[in-house]
């Protein structure tokens, strides 16, 4: 990847799927499945847990736009679709920690799944917390194993979904437009979880591409 990067730009929690890439779809499909298996391939190959500090961190220094314009038009049962998400989440979480964190807390209270342990967050999970969890992921993807990662991103995920609906439900009286944008959001949570599961399916019969 070049050094040339935009700077960090913020990204709002309910946009998974709007960034506009390239016009040539060919190319942009060639060099999304290129970077994604150099970077994961970069990350397993070396001794250096410097680089894989940076790989976790790098939307931290140059945005999430960087990544956005190699990934984000990929297919979502993808390796480069399912490394966009995995990123995107992480800096939903790091813009929003406090909000992340009651949202997956309140999930963790109405849903009756094991997906709080299969996220694996620790409990209580506060902002400190919920960040934590989102490096967590990331690194499984370079440095453990990358099924289990997806999973436990997927599970996040359905967990955000159950405490947006919960949250929306209270919110339906008094304040029926961010009741709204929570149904949005858990919808938006709810597919990214599908999309991920589908991921882990493909990574373990060996058709993540």
């Amino acid at each position: 990847m070049a050094d040339d990067f935009h700077k960090p730009t913020q990204y709002s929690g309910d946009k998974f799927d709007t960034y506009e890439g390239g016009e040539d779809p060919a190319q942009i499909m060639r060099v999304a499945h290129d970077t994604a298996h150099a970077l994961i391939d970069r990350a397993r190959e070396t001794d250096d847990p410097a680089v894989v500090d940076r790989l976790v961190a790098f939307t931290d220094a140059h945005g999430i736009d960087a990544i956005a314009e190699l990934w984000a038009r990929s297919s979502p049962r993808s390796l480069p679709g399912a490394l966009w998400r995995i990123y995107l989440l992480r800096v939903v979480i790091r813009q929003d920690p406090d909000g992340t964190s009651y949202l997956f807390q309140r999930g963790t209270e109405v849903l009756a799944t094991i997906d709080a342990a299969v996220a694996g967050a620790s409990i209580p999970t506060g902002p400190e917390e919920i960040t934590d969890l989102a490096d967590q992921i990331l690194r499984g993807l370079f440095r453990g194993d990358f099924g289990v990662a997806l999973d436990r991103a997927a599970a996040f995920c359905r967990i955000e979904a159950a405490g947006c609906t919960s949250a929306a439900d209270d919110a339906e009286a008094t304040e029926p437009a961010r009741a709204t944008e929570l149904t949005t959001r858990a919808d938006r949570f709810a597919l990214t979880a599908d999309e991920l599961t589908a991921c882990a399916r493909l990574y373990r019969s060996g058709s993540l591409e």
